[in-house]
């Protein structure tokens, strides 16, 4: 893969978004200078959560049944990607080893990142998204706002500023 154009992030945290009460999970790059906030779902969310803290459930979730499943038949995730954002929607690849061949996968990036926390593979988002992203949650500065009128892309710039300890789950 030519990284040249990835930047290696991991799960900062999960939070909610104020005025939606959406489940929203922050990547961020190892120097904590870039953090990108992708809007998933509840369950998305619950499957993230569940292993960011360690929870055992009695019987496997999706995910745990998918890397099951991967080891089962000799496969193994070597990496995931964040490739994508077009109409407000991120896309993501899984990249898989199976008999000595790579196997690229389309995913949501919500089910790339939850399989690659239980892998503990490496999540890499293209700079491409990142700048998009970057373009969508600019904000005019130093108005006063009204915070319930405010879109989803614009509360990005918002959760930037807030400080690791601001989240419920951290790594």
């Amino acid at each position: 893969m030519n990284r040249e154009n990835f930047i290696l992030m991991t799960v900062g945290g999960l939070t909610l978004d104020p005025v939606t009460k959406t489940p929203i999970v922050i990547l961020r790059d190892p120097d904590n200078k870039l953090n990108l906030p992708i809007w998933i779902g509840l369950l998305e969310a619950t499957a993230m959560a569940t292993e960011l803290e360690g929870i055992k459930m009695a019987r496997p979730m999706t995910h745990d049944l998918l890397r099951s499943v991967l080891g089962e038949v000799g496969a193994a995730v070597e990496w995931v990607e964040v490739t994508d954002l077009k109409d407000n929607t991120y896309f993501a690849l899984i990249y898989l080893q199976v008999n000595g061949r790579q196997v690229t996968i389309d995913a949501r990036p919500s089910d790339a990142i939850s399989l690659a926390l239980r892998t503990k593979s490496p999540i890499y988002v293209a700079k491409k998204v990142l700048e998009a992203s970057s373009v969508l949650q600019q904000m005019e500065e130093g108005k006063d706002q009204d915070l319930s009128n405010i879109s989803r892309d614009k509360w990005a710039e918002i959760l930037e500023k807030m400080s690791p300890d601001d989240f419920k789950y951290k790594m």
